[in-house]
């Protein structure tokens, strides 16, 4: 069997957690920052789980 290579714009947006679980980063951080409020920024940068249907689809592109 070959290996299977990782997708790297795929490990660039998603990283996992200790426990395995996959973990994605959030929308709308990249311009017109100034108008948003410093709370509002600290929770944009909050990783959050991603959704279970995606899972599977993530690991094969992951490498495994």
């Amino acid at each position: 069997m070959p290996k299977i290579k990782t997708r790297k714009t795929a490990a660039k947006r998603f990283s996992f957690s200790s426990k395995g679980k996959l973990l994605r980063g959030t929308t709308g951080r990249n311009h017109l920052m100034m108008k948003k409020s410093p709370s509002r920024k600290r929770r944009l940068t909050i990783k959050h789980t991603l959704p279970t249907g995606d899972v599977k689809r993530m690991k094969v592109l992951l490498g495994g």
